[in-house]
């Protein structure tokens, strides 16, 4: 049971950092779309 509990808790810890890792990569491309469309914006 000890065993099944630790492995339980390993698996959420694994999908909340993966939740993390995608939203800063969602982050990441918002800023990068934010700075290519001011770009076309000067031109």
């Amino acid at each position: 049971m000890k065993s099944l509990s630790t492995l339980f808790i390993a698996a959420t810890l694994l999908a909340l950092v993966g939740c993390n890792t995608v939203k800063g990569v969602g982050q990441d491309l918002q800023k990068a779309g934010t700075t290519i469309e001011d770009a076309a914006k000067k031109k």
